[in-house]
This record gives structure tokens, sequence and C-alpha cells, in this order.
């Protein structure tokens, strides 16, 4: 079975043991320190009657966010049938249902039956794969405007709490593994790709960065 497979799969047992704690935590705290800094990129390049793209979209409460603030309409792609299960009831509770389309499947080999959009997100997503280039290439094929990313920085003791995390998941016996990609080779990749960076802002750990086409 190819290495990528294998990731794929236990990426989705992974974070489906997740999706229910990770709605609970969201409707007692709200948004991540990171995330209010995304959104605030997003807010600040305008992001109404825009169709929204959110690669690992989890439980759904960042796209529909942008919904609930303007968006027309977004599509959620996750490989982990909890995280939708969770994203769908959420939508139906928000009156979203009817704006809100959600595909199951690992991005990177289901890219083809993706539509483009306005705007495509990918919140701590890149150092969820070995591929980065690869994920870039294909989620900025699907960008016609705006492309808004949480990457980890890349600082000693991020390489150290990711590598602790890794190790606690071979102890489990899962082959999902994060990642801590050069910031500087991310940012030229988007960049060579015809967009121009308008908003970072970061947190001890994530860096958010959101880029526009020129």
């Amino acid at each position: 079975m190819p290495a990528s497979c294998c990731h794929s799969k236990s990426a989705s047992k992974l974070f489906s043991f997740f999706a229910s704690k990770s709605r609970k935590r969201f409707e007692k705290k709200g948004f991540e320190p990171s995330q209010r800094k995304l959104l605030a990129g997003l807010e600040q390049v305008g992001f109404n009657d825009t169709r929204v793209l959110e690669i690992g979209c989890g439980v759904g409460h960042l796209h529909q966010s942008l919904l609930e603030k303007g968006a027309y309409a977004a599509t959620g792609v996750d490989l982990a049938p909890s995280m939708l299960a969770e994203a769908r009831d959420w939508a139906d509770e928000r009156g979203l249902s009817d704006r809100a389309n959600y595909v199951e499947g690992d991005f990177m080999e289901i890219d083809n039956e993706i539509e483009s959009a306005d705007v495509c997100v990918l919140d701590k997503v890149v150092c969820c794969y070995p591929d980065a280039e690869g994920l870039l290439q294909k989620s900025l094929a699907k960008t016609r405007r705006a492309y808004a990313l949480t990457i980890p920085r890349d600082r000693w003791f991020v390489r150290l709490g990711v590598g602790i995390w890794n190790s606690l998941l071979w102890l489990f016996r899962s082959d999902f593994r994060s990642y801590v990609h050069d910031p500087r080779m991310i940012e030229n990749r988007i960049i060579g790709d015809g967009l121009e960076k308008q908003f970072e802002d970061q947190t001890t750990a994530w860096l958010s960065q959101v880029y526009v086409r020129s």
C-alpha cells in the first residue's frame, strides 16, 4: 500500500476521533487565537459574495462563520467522515445547509472533483501533509482570488513539540505524522503562482497569512 494512502487513512481515523471534541471545544471557547488572526486577514482582503473552499474543514466552524458574515457559498473538504457529520449537523442548526456543501476524501486524491473558488482556506492543513509543494500546487490551482493559510512557525520549540507529538503517534501505532515545512518555501511557492501577501500575523506557534492574486 502506498505511503500516501496509509497516511491518509491514519489521518482520517485520528481526526474522526477528535470530531465531537472539536465541536464541543469551539462551542465553549470559540476560535483559537490563530484562527481569529486568519479571519482578521480575510476580513481585511474581503470575502463578501464569494465562494469559499476550505480544505481540511474539520467540523466547519471557520467557513460557516464566513458564510454568516457575507460569503455566498462554501465547500468543505475533509477526509474524516465524523468531522463532516458534525459540520453538516452544525450547518443545519445554523441555517446554512443550503449554502454549505461537503465532500469527503483526501483533497490530494480528489482535487479533480473539486470546483474552483474565490477564496481558498487551509487552516493548519499544510502541516498534515508530507508533500507540501504538491498540496500548494493543487490548492492554488483551485484559487481564483484569495488564499489563506495557517502553518507552524519554524522555531526549535515548535519542532520539538511536533517531534513529541509524532513520537506519541508512533507509540499508538498511527502512520499519521505532522510536519514543520519551511515557511519561506511556502511563501515563495504562493508568490510564484501570481499572488501577493496582503496579511500576516502570528502566535507563539502559528503563522497566519492571506494572499491575493495580482
